[in-house]
């Protein structure tokens, strides 16, 4: 049975990178099409389509109760976002940090990142349990509201929009074809994260290990596939406003939506598998980020390595404890 546990959850997750890849190449055709400039793109249908196994994992796991893979899920790919994703594409190609990126969309990770550590640490504030209401959910909501109102002013006060979108952009599909691919691929990342999940669930019951072991590595880190081959790619070509803008989007997304939709539709929950630490180490790589970015607005060799081993010894705590 094991084997063939592993052999299904290898399936969903190749599913779901594989879906979630065709999901951002017909959504950034369908947005260039549409003449979106690339740095929303970045920021919004990159950031949020790359997240799209995540929410529909998120979305499974709530809805059959398994918390602790809803929890993992987040806190893993906020992890492996910044401190793997980032590392490694800093290690292949140093990354250019605008100062608009530094002084607006870093710190409003920051922010974000620290009010899903605060909701998340109820024991901190002398409750008995550490968990997430609809309260939560709701500031979650509202911080990715004031997120999209930001993208909508930096849009509307761009001067040189309108000179950036005068030539024509080359698409990857056409009009028709991506939003075919969108539909078809959405329908797959549902299905997929179903296989996944379940199975996951079931190797670690087979194996007598947690979930939140399995969640924090097979799962988190295949999913987070997407954002990793997006990134290292884009700080290869040089396009650093997307490595950049992918990784803020995509980790907002997460915080505010993958976690705050779901406990908003099904309901207060707590969950006794993450402590300060898990929540500590997803607060501390958005400071690292934000501190690296703003130190010579660029991300060096030396900070990804740095990133890189933080990762590493975060993941070793995870496996031990």
């Amino acid at each position: 049975m094991i084997f063939q546990y592993l052999i299904l959850l290898l399936v969903g997750l190749i599913t779901l990178v594989k879906s979630s890849d065709v999901f951002v190449d017909a959504a950034s055709s369908l947005a260039t099409r549409l003449r979106v400039p690339k740095m929303i793109i970045a920021l919004t249908v990159a950031a949020f389509g790359t997240c799209a196994p995540e929410l529909a994992i998120s979305f499974k796991s709530m809805a059959t109760t398994n918390y602790d893979m809803t929890l993992a899920n987040v806190i893993g790919s906020c992890v492996v976002n910044i401190l793997l994703v980032v590392g490694i594409a800093s290690i292949v190609a140093p990354i250019k940090v605008k100062e608009q990126t530094v002084r607006k969309e870093l710190p409003l990770l920051v922010v974000v990142t620290g009010a899903f550590f605060i909701a998340l640490n109820d024991t901190l504030f002398g409750r008995p349990a550490n968990g997430l209401s609809r309260y939560d959910a709701t500031i979650f909501i509202i911080l990715f509201v004031v997120f999209l109102a930001y993208l909508f002013v930096t849009v509307h006060f761009d001067k040189n929009h309108k000179r950036r979108n005068s030539r024509r952009l080359r698409s990857k599909y056409t009009l028709g074809r991506s939003i075919f691919y969108i539909i078809i691929t959405l329908i797959l990342i549902a299905l997929a994260s179903d296989l996944a999940v379940d199975n996951a669930a079931a190797l670690a019951k087979e194996l007598h290990i947690s979930q939140k072991i399995v969640a924090m590595t097979v799962v988190v880190i295949g999913t987070s596939l997407p954002e990793l081959v997006m990134t290292v790619s884009a700080s290869k070509k040089g396009e650093h406003d997307l490595a950049i803008g992918n990784i803020i989007g995509t980790n907002i997304f997460n915080i505010c939506i993958v976690l705050g939709l779901p406990t908003l539709i099904f309901g207060d929950f707590t969950s006794s598998a993450f402590n300060v630490i898990d929540t500590l180490v997803v607060l501390s790589a958005a400071i690292l980020y934000y501190l690296c970015g703003r130190s010579d607005k660029k991300l060096t060799r030396i900070e990804g390595i740095m990133m890189v081993m933080i990762f590493a010894a975060y993941h070793s705590y995870v496996l031990t404890h």
